[in-house]
This record gives C-alpha cells, sequence and structure tokens, in this order.
C-alpha cells in the first residue's frame, strides 16, 4: 500500500510539472506570436488642417507680393483724389453702384527676380475671390481714374533685382464678403504673347484689408 501511494504521489508531481511546462511554453508561444505582429497603423488624424494665408507668391521671374487693401466704404470721396490730373473741386464724389457693397483698393507689387528684362503687358492683377468663391471684377479705370496713382504701373517692364512695382486696382466688393483674395497672373515664362494668348499662371494672394 506504502509503495502504491508512492508511486500515486510521483505521478501527481510529474502531471504537475507536465502542467507548468505546458503553461510556460503557451506563454512563450503567444509572446513570440505578438512580437511577430505588424505594429498598428497609428491613427489617421480627420481633423482640417487650418491653411495659413500667403501675402507672396513667385510664378516664373515675377515676385508678387501684397502691399495694402484699404475699405473704402460706400464712396470715394472727391477730398481723397489722388490723381494729380484731377481737381478736387471739380470732381464730385462716387457713390458704390449697389448699398450692399463697398470699394476696396488693392495695391500688389510685382518684382523681377531673374537676370533679364521682364516685358511690359506679361503680368497683371485680376477679379478679388472670397470664401465662397465669389468673383469681383476691378472697377472700369476711366471711371475712377482719379483715385487711382498717376502712373499707375500695372503690366509695367520689371527690371531685375529693382524694388516691387506697385499695381493698384479699386473694385466694387459684397459688404457679406469674407476671406478676400486677389487673383495675380503672369504669361507663361512671363511673356507678353503667351499673357495675351490666354496662356497664363495665376495664384490666389490673401488680402488684408483695413
Amino acid at each position: 500500500m506504502f509503495k502504491f501511494k508512492k508511486e500515486l504521489g510521483q505521478v501527481s508531481r510529474l502531471l504537475l510539472v507536465l502542467a507548468i511546462i505546458i503553461l510556460v511554453a503557451a506563454i512563450i508561444t503567444y509572446l513570440v506570436l505578438k512580437m511577430a505582429e505588424k505594429p498598428a497603423k497609428p491613427p489617421v488624424d480627420t481633423t482640417t488642417q487650418v491653411q495659413l494665408p500667403v501675402y507672396e507668391k513667385q510664378l516664373g521671374n515675377i515676385r508678387f507680393v501684397f502691399e495694402s487693401a484699404l475699405d473704402r466704404g460706400n464712396l470715394l470721396r472727391a477730398s481723397d483724389i489722388t490723381n494729380s490730373q484731377y481737381v478736387a473741386s471739380y470732381q464730385k464724389d462716387l457713390p458704390v453702384s449697389n448699398s450692399g457693397a463697398k470699394f476696396i483698393q488693392v495695391v500688389i507689387g510685382a518684382q523681377n527676380m531673374g537676370t533679364e528684362n521682364i516685358e511690359e503687358n506679361s503680368w497683371d492683377i485680376e477679379n478679388i475671390v472670397d470664401s465662397k468663391e465669389r468673383n469681383f471684377v476691378p472697377l472700369d479705370p476711366y471711371s475712377i481714374s482719379p483715385w487711382l496713382p498717376n502712373p499707375n504701373l500695372c503690366g509695367s517692364l520689371l527690371k531685375p533685382a529693382f524694388s516691387p512695382t506697385p499695381c493698384s486696382k479699386i473694385y466694387e466688393v459684397s459688404k457679406e464678403s469674407t476671406g478676400l483674395k486677389i487673383r495675380v497672373i503672369t504669361g507663361k515664362d512671363n511673356l507678353a504673347n503667351n499673357f495675351s494668348g490666354k496662356k497664363t499662371d495665376t495664384f490666389l494672394i490673401d488680402l488684408i484689408v483695413k
């Protein structure tokens, strides 16, 4: 009987040791499999990235740079005439065409960053565009010329390394419009022929309206 109990105890210990060995092997196998797994991909950032404003842009050899944007309200006053060819006492105030609009005068500089002259009529500034992609065209220079500089140098010849040449235009813009930008334009390779042939490069520069 004693011998039987002894053998039974040895079997029990053997089974316990075997169970421990199996458990340890299972743990090791689990850890090896986990280490072999590919790391989980980082979560995708679904938040909208805020785009920083852009106040200058180089197209070809022309660097366009924002200089100013002035809110002139709903009236261009004769007392504010800047063109010396016009006498304020003979010029009437010019109101906006619609009560929901305001005048904005924009000045953009164009600078030649290359080594050769850039011919005239190869660049310009175009429409103001708001956050809802509504376009506002520049006013006819003839009607608002008293309030534009003389000479107004839009599209003029650009010599290398000179200070930016200012181009000024006046627009009627909705009072509801926000996020205003202005489209700058030049002919491909800064060539006047490409400009007139509608082969162009354009960009929207942000405005700070004061």
